[in-house]
């Protein structure tokens, strides 16, 4: 375990260098990440100001869901960066060079890169508006509170992981995952920053049986700020299961990691 530990030590101190040897042209992409984010926010600021709510949520309480969504992703792409790429080992070949190392494939993959302008950038703005929409709504930050907090952010990181643990997986059948992963990821990820509660019964049920993004920060926040929302269809009982869902899926998506790596075929020239 100490190898391990030293080795990804390592990894991700030459991926910070390689990602930062321009810092200015870094900073810049970080702040430009921030920007391209931040827009949808003050839209959807601007556009509620003149609402006292939208499906039972204050506009102070739909930022605190959108932050979530900001955090969980700027840690995720910390340490499954590999997982977003992987797509391109699998279509140049470089797997191969991978899979003749002492260490595990997916531990190789998962600490060769990490693209902190999009983690930093995310990340940051996460905080942001996490830290003030918190105030606004009068969380008590107890230590309860913050180590409740602290389980959902990492259950929404698991959540996500496992989803590109999966795409990554299917690579080694159908090659490029890019187009499936915008349809199942980030098309529906846009759906994420309102309650889904305000959208038809279809998407509301994919989002939390198929393509489960509610319980990275749909339900989360509800347990967080202690209350159970109007509209909810689905059971109370689903508010806390975040860390039970996010354990469960990534350890299902291992397994599927398993099972696919046996159907590897070079691609490369």
């Amino acid at each position: 375990m100490k190898d391990v530990i030293s080795l990804y030590y390592h990894y991700c101190k030459t991926s910070i260098k390689a990602w930062f040897q321009y810092r200015v042209d870094a900073f810049l992409r970080i702040f430009a990440v921030m920007a391209r984010e931040s827009t949808a926010v003050i839209v959807m600021y601007i556009t509620f100001l003149n609402f006292d709510n939208i499906g039972g949520w204050t506009i102070y309480e739909l930022l605190f869901l959108y932050s979530f969504m900001f955090l969980t992703y700027g840690i995720f792409i910390i340490f499954f960066t590999g997982l977003r790429d992987f797509q391109y080992l699998v279509i140049q070949g470089d797997l191969d060079k991978l899979l003749i190392r002492p260490r595990g494939v997916l531990f190789q993959v998962l600490a060769s890169n990490s693209d902190w302008f999009a983690a930093l950038g995310h990340g940051t703005l996460g905080v942001m508006i996490f830290i003030y929409s918190s105030s606004k709504i009068n969380i008590q930050w107890n230590p309860a509170n913050i180590l409740l907090a602290c389980s959902c952010v990492c259950s929404g990181v698991l959540i996500q992981g496992a989803l590109f643990l999966i795409f990554a997986s299917l690579s080694f059948f159908i090659v490029k995952t890019d187009n499936l992963r915008n349809v199942l990821y980030w098309n529906i990820k846009s759906f994420m920053g309102y309650p889904i509660s305000i959208y038809p019964l279809l998407i509301q049920y994919f989002v939390v049986y198929i393509i489960p993004l509610a319980f990275v920060n749909y339900f989360p926040t509800q347990l967080i700020m202690g209350c159970f929302k109007a509209g909810n269809i689905f059971p109370e009982i689903y508010i806390p299961l975040s860390t039970v869902v996010g354990i469960f899926m990534f350890g299902v998506s291992y397994l599927f990691w398993r099972f696919s790596l046996r159907f590897y075929a070079s691609t490369g020239s």
